[in-house]
């Protein structure tokens, strides 16, 4: 799969109201380029894919909003919105916060944020400037070697 016709299954699959197939996300995962973790600082939406992971639907009870990169060191994984519909952190959930690095996953070195109090990595792949492909990876999160997919949207 070429990156144009990467970028417009995701897109397709973004609206797409239903299961989605992991391995049609590793195709398009495979053919996205990869992006710095200096590159992705500021607010960002999210949403997950329904693949049949045992995560999903997991951040709609907790009220998921999306995530914030504030700097390399200082990452918010889970804004949520609380009773009045106020966001904050989430810091109960995973038992802390995170930090952003460049790390490599599946032979290419591309942003990466690491949860704090987990040995969790959520993998980042550029699908358009303010569209992210995600990828969550480590212990206890890859049941059979099934990961969880997700999308981010810069905020405006």
């Amino acid at each position: 799969m070429n990156l144009t016709d990467a970028r417009a299954r995701f897109h397709d699959l973004q609206q797409h109201d239903g299961p989605v197939d992991p391995a049609e996300l590793d195709q398009i995962w495979e053919a996205l380029e990869p992006v710095r973790a200096e590159e992705i600082f500021g607010e960002w939406e999210g949403a997950e894919f329904t693949t049949g992971h045992p995560l999903c639907g997991t951040l709609e009870k907790i009220r998921w909003h999306g995530k914030t990169f504030n700097s390399l060191l200082d990452a918010q994984p889970l804004i949520c919105r609380d009773d009045s519909g106020a966001l904050y952190s989430n810091t109960a959930t995973m038992g802390g916060e995170a930090s952003l690095w460049n790390i490599e996953f599946r032979g290419e070195i591309t942003a990466t944020m690491v949860y704090d109090m987990r040995p969790v990595f959520d993998h980042f792949k550029k699908v358009d400037a303010s569209t992210l492909m995600g990828i969550m990876n480590g212990k206890g999160v890859t049941p059979g070697g099934q990961h969880f997919y997700f999308v981010l949207t810069r905020a405006s």
